[in-house]
């Protein structure tokens, strides 16, 4: 491998990186409170509000049910409205960060659903309020669970970033397609897929043992 395509490769890892890293934050920090609404508003929760927990669920789901490569094309208006463009690592963020902020609601909302029903009521009879047993019952005791949805979503966007590469994102995808497929040159092609196991591994080890830490 010329010291060439080794640079372009580093490059476009980072680039690849640089997405992953800022959708999957956005989507944390923004899908949680989503997860959080659905529990604390559904039948069994803090607030009971079915309507409007069945409500955030069919939004969630409408957007979870469209392709990402669709939803690329789809907001592109919008990429450009925020981003200022609709090509680059920075544009390519807007999309990853709509498609998971609601991928990542549902894996973090089955997470906390796992919360023993008994510890909630204990801390509800001792007088503690409903926002101390959001923040010290439900996400303390789902912090493995959220930590695996985490971890997932990371692998996930690694994915979705790739399929960005089709618009000129950036990254690893934009590389393979340009180079790799385009010019016909299979060495690239070999170091994209390469350093995308490697990541994708890294991240899942990670992960993982972070879990099973927070769980003992």
């Amino acid at each position: 491998m010329s010291p060439l395509i080794l640079k372009l490769i580093l490059h476009s890892a980072w680039q690849t990186l640089e997405m992953v890293v800022a959708s999957t934050a956005l989507s944390v920090i923004l899908g949680l409170p989503l997860a959080l609404f659905m529990i604390a508003t559904g039948p069994q929760g803090l607030y009971r509000l079915p309507f409007a927990a069945r409500l955030m669920g069919m939004v969630v789901d409408a957007v979870r049910a469209v392709p990402f490569i669709i939803l690329l094309v789809l907001l592109i208006p919008v990429t450009r409205f925020i981003a200022g463009t609709s090509l680059g690592t920075e544009a390519a963020i807007v999309p990853l960060s709509i498609a998971g902020i609601p991928y990542f609601a549902r894996i973090a909302e089955m997470a906390l659903r796992e919360v023993d029903s008994g510890l909630v009521d204990a801390v509800r009879a001792m007088g503690g309020t409903r926002m101390t047993i959001i923040r010290s019952v439900l996400i303390a005791e789902a912090l493995p669970g959220l930590v695996t949805g985490v971890t997932v979503t990371l692998i996930t966007m690694v994915g979705a970033s790739a399929m960005a590469g089709v618009i000129g994102a950036g990254g690893l995808g934009d590389l393979a397609i340009r180079y790799g497929y385009q010019r016909f040159n299979t060495t690239v092609m070999f170091g994209v897929v390469v350093v995308l196991i490697i990541m994708v591994s890294l991240m899942q080890v990670i992960g993982n043992s972070l879990a099973r830490w927070l769980k003992h």
